[in-house]
């Protein structure tokens, strides 16, 4: 399996399948992070070379995903509550 910020992607998926398993990676972020990675969507996780995992981590690590973002909503949902708005 292939390793993402910290979450281990599918194998078997299309790698644009598999980088939306990561939280706050959606369709379309993931097909943009391909395109700027210049790797096509339809190749699987298990074909990919650790140069093309490598470019995919570099441009993972330049977007808030995961821990950082799970965080950043929770302290969101937790301002908006002590003011009354949620």
């Amino acid at each position: 399996m292939a390793r993402i910020a910290g979450i281990d992607i599918p194998r078997d998926k299309r790698v644009v399948v598999s980088l939306t398993y990561v939280y706050g990676i959606g369709p379309t972020t993931a097909a943009k992070i391909l395109k700027d990675t210049n790797i096509s969507e339809d190749i699987r996780v298990k074909d990919l070379t650790d140069d093309q995992v490598n470019a995919i981590r570099q441009e993972v690590d330049k977007i808030k995903v995961e821990g950082d973002l799970r965080r950043e909503v929770q302290l969101n949902i937790k301002r908006l509550m002590e003011i009354g708005c949620y």
